[in-house]
Order: structure tokens, then sequence, then C-alpha cells
């Protein structure tokens, strides 16, 4: 099993889909890792040679952030837009949608479970039955 960036791959998948478990790789920069590697991408995690792996790690710290170093400069970024004050600051402190997503109904992934408020219920003279 390789371990790259402190995550260990998946030893029987493709090199180019193993790589994709590293927070911050997805389809395209896996691809040009492996080119700028210069490894086959029909390889296999567990019969990727100390040698690639090696190349897999020197380009991958030399062209881009994953891991650690992204998650930390992607909360940096977020506490920087609450401090300016920006309406997406906002939107962040407030746990709701930033991008502009409707929140009447739906958004209750960000929002959470639905709180229920007394005199909701049934309006303007309908009598149950």
């Amino acid at each position: 099993m390789a371990r790259i960036a402190g995550v260990d791959l998946p030893k029987d998948k493709h090199v180019v889909i193993g790589l994709q478990y590293i927070y911050g790789i997805g389809p395209t920069s896996s691809a040009k890792i492996l080119e700028r590697a210069a490894v086959p991408f029909d390889v296999k995690v567990r019969d990727l040679t100390e040698e690639q792996a090696t190349k897999i790690r020197v380009v991958m710290e030399r062209d881009f952030l994953v891991e650690g170093d992204l998650r930390r400069e992607v909360q940096f970024s977020v506490r920087r837009l609450i401090e300016i004050g920006s309406v997406r600051g906002l939107r962040h402190r407030r746990n709701l949608p930033v991008r502009g997503q409707r929140t009447k109904t739906n958004a209750r992934t960000r929002r959470g479970t639905r709180k229920t408020v007394a005199g909701r219920g049934q309006r303007r003279g309908a009598s149950k039955k």
C-alpha cells in the first residue's frame, strides 16, 4: 500500500483513481500528476515501484496544494471573508448557504434539522375533525 501526502491509497485500484483519495486531487489533477511523473495510468497502486511513488510525491509537493495545507488555506480564506464583513462571510458565520441558493425550502443540510414553532399549524378558521 502506497502512502502519499499522508494518505494510504487503496491497493486494488488504478493509480489514477487512487490519487483521488487525497483531499484536493480530482480526476484532472490526478492525470496531470501521473503525466508529469511519467507513470502509466493503468498501473495498480500495489504494483507501483518505490521510484514511481517517489516521482509522484515530488510532483505533488512541487506543483499542488493538498491535504492539510489546502484545508488550512481554505479555512484562512473563509476567516478572511468573515473578518472583512462581506456578505459571503456573514453567510458563513450564520451557517447558511453561501452561493445564492434558496433557503425558504431546502438548505436542510446547512441549516440543520427543523425547529418546530408553536402556532404554525392550521390557520384561517380551518377546523380538523
